[in-house]
């Protein structure tokens, strides 16, 4: 088998290209037949894919970088049913790999890419804006989770916690700032085509497909990425401090049982709020939109896990 590695080398604050040395030289010492691409700018690991999967044959594609480097290569595939997907999670977040119940420590990962014999079927979402398309692996919001998602692929102190292995704390970070500078919006959430439910004071609306987003924040702790179904949370209608005060809860899932706490699952759900707002996949900025439909793809993508 030939495994094809797109390596972002700038992932977590530009440790990336050490560990793929640390990774290679494994490579190299167990013989392993492979071919290596590192990603140069925004977008590449799209273009790369695109490249490796545009001649219609199966590939195995193992993806060096976080989860921003996941969602470009999601977005990359031809055709979702012929690939393979290998993950080494070297970001900050590493929300994938949390929702998949993949190992963290690069030697760890490799081991279990190498010699797994567990192939997993994923569900694969796709987040539809003014007739623009994009994929996502993890989760798409709009609202709050989407400005904390832009800032922390920003932010200089995301970089200082990722030298001394705190990068997650970031997000929680932002999130406190955010709640008390952010204002909140009137949202409109259909459901499969159901009827409209109304959400007064929103603070966000997120469609997950797995349990986790934005640093490990449980969102939705039942969310399955093989059941066929998108899991959606509505965050609406209290007050800025309760908000504060679930959100070290959110980490355990334990913030599901309050009231302004909304949790649905559905095959698509069509957001619109009343005023622009920041739109996300997978921690990725989509920049402002008034209205967002995610959905379920027909076709599912072979992860190995453990």
């Amino acid at each position: 088998m030939k495994y094809n590695f797109i390596v972002n080398p700038n992932s977590r604050s530009k440790k990336g290209a050490a560990l793929w040395k640390e990774i290679e030289s494994e490579l190299v010492k167990r013989e392993v037949v492979y071919e290596v691409f590192h990603t140069r700018y925004r977008k590449n690991a799209t273009d790369i894919t695109l490249r490796i999967t545009g001649d219609g044959k199966e590939h195995t594609i193992v993806v060096v970088g976080g989860d921003g480097t996941v969602n470009e290569v999601l977005n990359g595939i031809k055709d979702l049913s012929k690939v393979i997907l290998g993950y080494i999670p070297t970001g900050s977040g590493n929300d994938f790999a949390r929702g998949m119940k993949l190992p963290t420590n690069t030697v760890e990962a490799l081991e279990n890419i190498l010699n797994s014999k567990n192939i997993r079927k994923m569900d694969v979402g796709e987040l539809s804006y003014y007739e623009r398309q994009k994929r996502f692996g993890v989760s798409a919001g709009i609202g709050f989770d989407a400005i904390i998602c832009h800032q922390a692929s920003v932010s200089k102190l995301k970089i200082a916690l990722n030298k001394i292995g705190l990068g997650k704390l970031t997000y929680a970070g932002i999130a406190l700032y955010r709640l008390i500078k952010g204002e909140t919006v009137r949202a409109e959430v259909i459901l499969d085509d159901g009827k409209p439910m109304i959400f007064e004071n929103t603070y966000f609306a997120a469609v997950l497909n797995q349990p986790y987003e934005g640093g490990g924040f449980k969102f939705c702790p039942k969310a399955d990425s093989g059941d066929g179904q998108l899991d959606v949370i509505v965050v609406s209608g209290i007050s800025r401090l309760k908000v504060i005060l679930l959100l070290p809860l959110a980490f355990a899932g334990w913030h599901t049982w309050h009231k302004g706490i909304s949790i649905f699952r559905c095959r698509k759900a069509e957001i619109r709020t009343a005023r622009s707002c920041a739109v996300h996949t997978d921690g990725e900025a989509v920049f402002l939109k008034k209205k967002i439909e995610a959905y379920v793809l027909p076709e599912q993508i072979r992860v190995i896990t453990r």
